[in-house]
């Protein structure tokens, strides 16, 4: 074996050295220069899509504080618009009720107008009828037809001595 041989070791150190030397060399002047910028190159990116989000997530949280703002707005525009709604309705409610209370009262008094008339109109007529019934029973009884006056206050006197029997 070439490489137990003793006489050999010198230039095989001298070849180790130059290999060693050569590597290094282009190692360090190519090769890690070459992944030290891609490294560089993906840390800017990363630090750009970081700030990049930060800056969505700012924008992002000032759109939702802008959006719950517009929202109370409207919740708060919706409220008051609910309580004119509901005074309008109230007002509107009172003012029908007031309207129906005056036109029930003019028809209750044209109602009991109508009542007392026809109250009035009926005790005529039971006045004429109990005249004229009281007129023939006596004329039938006694053979003589009592004056019409005298029939009307006898009559008159009769009904206000019943009504205060029944009272």
């Amino acid at each position: 074996m070439p490489q137990l041989d003793i006489a050999l070791y010198t230039p095989q150190i001298i070849w180790l050295i130059i290999t060693f030397l050569l590597l290094y060399v282009l190692m360090a002047k190519w090769a890690l220069p070459r992944i030290g910028n891609i490294l560089e190159q993906r840390q800017a990116r990363i630090d750009d899509h970081l700030d990049m989000a930060q800056s969505l997530r700012d924008e992002s949280k000032t759109d939702s504080d802008s959006y719950e703002n517009i929202l109370a707005e409207a919740r708060e525009e919706a409220r008051k618009a609910i309580q004119n709604a509901n005074k309008e309705i109230k007002i509107d409610t009172t003012r029908r009720q007031e309207e129906l209370g005056i036109r029930l009262s003019s028809e209750l008094k044209s109602a009991e107008d109508r009542i007392s008339k026809a109250k009035a109109a009926a005790i005529e007529r039971i006045h004429d009828s109990a005249s004229s019934v009281t007129s023939t029973a006596m004329k039938l009884l006694i053979g003589e037809e009592p004056s019409e006056d005298s029939l009307k206050r006898a009559i008159i006197a009769a009904l206000e001595k019943s009504k205060k029997e029944t009272i």
